[in-house]
């Protein structure tokens, strides 16, 4: 018997009982149970089952009320979910976990399903920042995210950082080859930090119990992967950046290149020297001024928090300066500094209020008894479950209609999020197949108008000759990263110039707005622009 399964095997052996806290349903329908005030019924059950729990109830579904394993289809498993959900939302708790197996391990024939339900409704989180990391690889990105989020020094090896990788093949090689996450927080004692992560349920109890969230986006520091890099920075909603220099390597032409794109989204922005345990301190020293000279090349003021202070810091990181800190994740030096910044430091990412609500897809993935799952950084708005959304474009430009089954947050159940959450969000009404990054998720009533092409204000940032009209980079914008051929007004662009261009998507439509930042990227050659005008489809 599997650990997971032992789950199911302890709450069927626990048993249902008056005045326990387990509770056993075969099946949940919308048109049997939540008819005729059975809504009420079965949500103050629910919550006298949490009460019985101490806070925590277990909900069987899939099993006979004497506890015997039936199974169901996961069509009837996704929809008794469904009901779940809304009942928990009557009962002002929550889906904290949900966790399926098949009723029959060996014919593989229907579903059984553990949810653990939760005191609490939504995660008031108004104080969780988004960061973003950069830097060159080998330069310990991952691994000092890896001690922050799990306050645990690093084995000299990069072991920390195995706790961010998702593929096996990246822990093998020691190469970060997609985006990964991590989360920390902070209540009232200090900081709030995974013991395993992992393990899913630790992830969401650091959710749950912090008051303060600080989400990690790792980006990948291989120079073939720059690509995936600049999907991390610009299709995500940042509130800030973490450039990291290696103090053995000093900053490179990726590091450069990295805190360009930083900069140029204007993303206010930290740099952690990495690996202060390595090297000298006439070493250090050197990679210091070298990081400053750096930052001044840029028109930016570097300033030393080991000098200035976290106040000081807080107070002035922004348009002109950039924090510098000196970091090892093997002694630990420079790790509460960073503790104290990212306590602090202010929301800078999108308000939720007033506006509607828009997610680009990043991932998609499906889950058994749940369904597609479509994952990324909302944008402006908040989503609950049961909302009515709408999903595209397809290749063709249409868009297909969807309705939020539930949310999760870092593998915390929620029923509610609000702009700058990193979310996954489970939709009916679509399979996973049909899902693309660089779709938009937006309420039905929003009657989006994809485009082919834009007006846009553009810089080249460099570029080895002049941009001539046909130029085809590659534009990164939101979570679209899509081959696209510029048209100058001009009829030219040289190194360094700001002009008027239309942008033309080669191969299909995308929902783009008034305002959206972009970065385009051709070879050695890049740019930044701001979509200023999008026309209307014919």
């Amino acid at each position: 018997m599997s650990p997971d399964r032992a789950v199911l095997e302890r709450a069927i052996e626990q048993g249902e009982h008056e005045g326990g806290s387990v509770e056993f349903k075969e099946r949940l329908t919308k048109n049997l149970h939540l008819a005729d005030g059975r809504l009420e019924s079965l949500a103050a059950q629910m919550r006298h089952r949490v009460l019985s729990g101490d806070g925590e109830a277990t909900y069987v579904v899939g099993v006979t009320d004497d506890g015997g394993v039936a199974g169901i289809p996961p069509t009837e498993f996704s929809e008794s979910m469904d009901v779940l959900s809304l009942l928990a939302d009557e009962a002002d708790v929550h889906i904290a976990d949900v966790q399926t197996w098949s009723a029959d391990e060996e014919k593989k024939a229907g579903l059984v399903g553990v949810a653990t339900i939760r005191e609490g409704t939504v995660i008031e989180d108004d104080k969780h920042i988004v960061v973003g990391t950069a830097g060159h690889v080998d330069h310990g990105k991952s691994t000092l995210v890896g001690s922050l989020v799990t306050g645990q020094a690093d084995d000299g090896e990069g072991g920390t950082r195995g706790y961010l990788d998702i593929q096996p093949h990246e822990i093998e090689r020691g190469l970060s080859a997609d985006l990964s996450y991590g989360v920390y927080g902070f209540d009232d004692q200090g900081p709030v930090r995974m013991d395993n992560p992992h393990r899913k349920g630790d992830r969401a109890r650091v959710v749950e119990e912090a008051d303060r969230l600080v989400s990690f986006v790792d980006t990948v520091g291989h120079e073939p992967w720059l690509r995936t890099t600049i999907r991390g920075l610009v299709g995500q909603k940042l509130d800030y950046g973490l450039l990291t220099v290696a103090a053995d390597d000093g900053p490179t032409r990726t590091s450069r290149e990295h805190l360009g794109i930083l900069l140029a989204t204007e993303l206010p922005t930290v740099v952690a020297i990495t690996k202060a345990d390595i090297v000298e301190a006439s070493r250090l020293n050197e990679v210091e001024r070298e990081v400053e000279q750096l930052l001044r090349d840029v028109d930016k003021t570097p300033l030393r928090v080991e000098r200035h202070g976290v106040d000081v810091a807080v107070e002035e990181v922004g348009d002109t300066v950039v924090p510098v800190v000196t970091t090892s994740a093997v002694t630990g030096q420079g790790l509460e500094t960073l503790d104290s910044l990212f306590e602090r430091l202010p929301r800078t990412g999108p308000e939720p209020d007033g506006e509607q609500f828009r997610m680009y897809v990043d991932r998609t993935y499906s889950v058994t008894g749940v369904g597609a799952v479509a994952s990324g950084t909302i944008e402006s708005g908040t989503v609950e479950a049961g909302d009515q959304l709408t999903l595209g474009p397809m290749p063709d430009g249409s868009f297909r209609d969807v309705e939020v089954r539930s949310i999760e947050m870092h593998y915390h159940r929620v029923d509610r999020a609000r702009a700058g959450r990193i979310v996954g969000i489970a939709l009916k009404g679509v399979d996973e197949s049909e899902m693309e990054r660089g779709m938009a998720l937006i309420p039905r009533e929003a009657d989006p108008e994809p485009v082919r092409e834009f007006e846009a204000d553009v810089v080249v940032l460099n570029h080895p000759t002049r941009i001539n009209s046909g130029y085809e980079p590659v534009v990164h914008l939101e979570t679209v990263s899509e081959a696209a051929a510029f048209y100058p007004r001009e009829g030219r662009l040289l190194p360094g110039d700001s002009g008027r261009a239309r942008v033309q998507f080669k191969f299909r439509p995308y929902l783009v707005e008034e305002g959206q930042r972009f970065v385009f990227r051709e070879g050695r050659s890049k740019g930044v622009g701001t979509v200023t005008e999008v026309p209307p489809t014919e």
